[in-house]
């Protein structure tokens, strides 16, 4: 009776004006509570990159410790299904972030995550909306070592998070380079792909909007999945034949076995116009594990391309990542375990992300490109991250975990956890840090989490 009562107040708040979920049968309220108390250290870093040519590094102050209560993706939501005959069904989701610190976090809305409303039948399942992509989902198969919500998955794997539309280059006019490397003043657009979270290193872990999706039926433990993010933010407001036309496919087919202690998946991205505007960047994955009872083991891998063009409207280059023509390629790969012990289980993981390479990284065309000298480049851009905890199962619900985390950051590197509190740098917008490390700062936290499920 509570749950219906509550699942009531719940619809009540996310519907809009005639939207009858009540009307579906078997439409339920659910949600993950999940919090962390801890200590967290960044190291010393610089706030700019170590760019012979370029740049130097530029110290900001000395490292910080300090007490954080974390929210790890807690979130709330309604779904609903109903029957629709001859073996179809219609349903519908509207899941957001439950704001329990930080409430000023803009990613707080209705709808911030997966939420869509689909039909399914013998086809498969087709839904319209917001959701993870096929290469996200991948990660269920082999990140069982966390405890709590610091580990490798959405900081070293995938390369952070990033959940709404696809890059919109935000072009102005201004300052410009030709393809030839000179200077120019004219209305020459600048488009800032990082502005719209795309360009060298941009995440392919990603929670797309505008979006349709396909998941097919299991047959023999294989499933495929297939999205498509729509190219809404094309137009042809640029005179000089310039603009993006952003969209991107991901897909993915995976199989389980042996009750479910086997599986294995592979995924294939493909983002076109995220770097360059004519190119597309692409990348695929390899996930799995297998549970021999007395230890859970998950292996994944990850090769990203980044696609750096001399682009005709001359692009500032540093603004995309991109420090000179041609592919810039990202591997990172992660290893993880599960052993069980009494009532709970120890959980830990190791993830690395090698340096990014390639014809990208070093401008060789042997004149100045949007201020970056011939043969000056960047390299140190890898890091690391590991993880060891303890987590106890109270019930089916509710797990309290302990444990240590830690993320090293080279040189020109700055990865980390989403939602890690504020870095020690006062030097960020309106002079507030933000949960970005500096360049080379490591990040350490030990901590005391607590999940929930309803």
């Amino acid at each position: 009776m509570q749950k219906k009562l509550l699942t009531m107040a719940v619809a009540g708040a996310l519907a809009a004006p005639g939207l009858a979920l009540a009307q579906m049968s078997g439409t339920e309220v659910y949600g993950t509570i999940n919090m962390a108390f801890g200590n967290f250290k960044y190291g010393d870093g610089s706030t700019t990159r170590d760019a012979p040519g370029i740049s130097t590094p530029t110290p900001q102050g000395a490292s910080v410790s300090k007490w954080d209560v974390a929210n790890g993706a807690s979130n709330y939501g309604i779904r609903g299904r109903e029957s629709l005959g001859g073996g179809l069904s219609a349903w519908v989701q509207i899941e957001q972030n439950a704001p329990l610190e930080r409430s000023s976090n803009p990613a707080i809305k209705p709808a911030s995550r997966n939420s869509a409303i689909g039909i399914q039948g013998g086809f498969g399942n087709v839904f319209l909306g917001q959701w993870t992509t096929p290469w996200a989902d991948l990660d269920s198969l082999w990140a069982i070592g966390t405890v709590g919500f610091w580990g490798p998955v959405t900081s070293i794997i995938g390369r952070r998070e990033t959940t709404g539309t696809a890059p919109n280059f935000n072009c102005t006019n201004g300052v410009g380079t030709t393809p030839g490397g000179a200077n120019v003043t004219a209305s020459v657009p600048i488009c800032d792909a990082l502005q719209g979270t795309g360009g060298v290193g941009h995440p392919f872990w990603r929670r797309t909007s505008q979006s349709i999706f396909y998941q097919s039926n299991v047959m023999a433990g294989v499933q495929a999945k297939l999205s498509y993010q729509t190219n809404e933010g094309k137009s042809n407001g640029n005179a000089a034949g310039t603009n993006g036309n952003a969209s991107m496919w991901s897909g993915s087919v995976q199989w389980s076995g042996m009750g479910g202690r086997a599986r294995v998946g592979a995924a294939i991205d493909r983002h076109k116009d995220f770097t360059t505007i004519g190119s597309t960047d692409s990348g695929y994955s390899v996930k799995g594990g297998f549970n021999a009872g007395v230890v859970d083991i998950g292996l994944a891998y990850e090769h990203m391309t980044y696609k750096c063009g001399m682009q005709p409207f001359g692009v500032n280059t540093l603004g995309t990542g991109c420090f000179g023509v041609g592919d810039v390629k990202a591997k990172q790969y992660g290893v993880a375990f599960a052993a069980p012990v009494g009532p709970g289980s120890i959980r830990g993981s190791f993830s690395k992300a090698s340096d990014l390479t390639g014809g990208g990284m070093q401008n060789s065309t042997g004149v100045t490109q949007a201020g970056v000298p011939n043969g000056s480049g960047i390299s140190a851009t890898g890091a690391s991250e590991w993880n060891l905890g303890y987590e106890h199962r109270f019930s089916k619900r509710t797990n309290i975990g302990v444990g240590y985390a830690k993320i090293h950051n080279k040189t020109n590197a700055q990865l980390t956890w989403t939602g890690a509190p504020p870095n020690q740098s006062q030097n960020a917008v309106g002079g507030v840090p933000g949960n970005t490390p500096l360049f080379n700062s490591d990040v350490i936290t030990f901590f005391v989490s607590m999940t929930h499920r309803f």
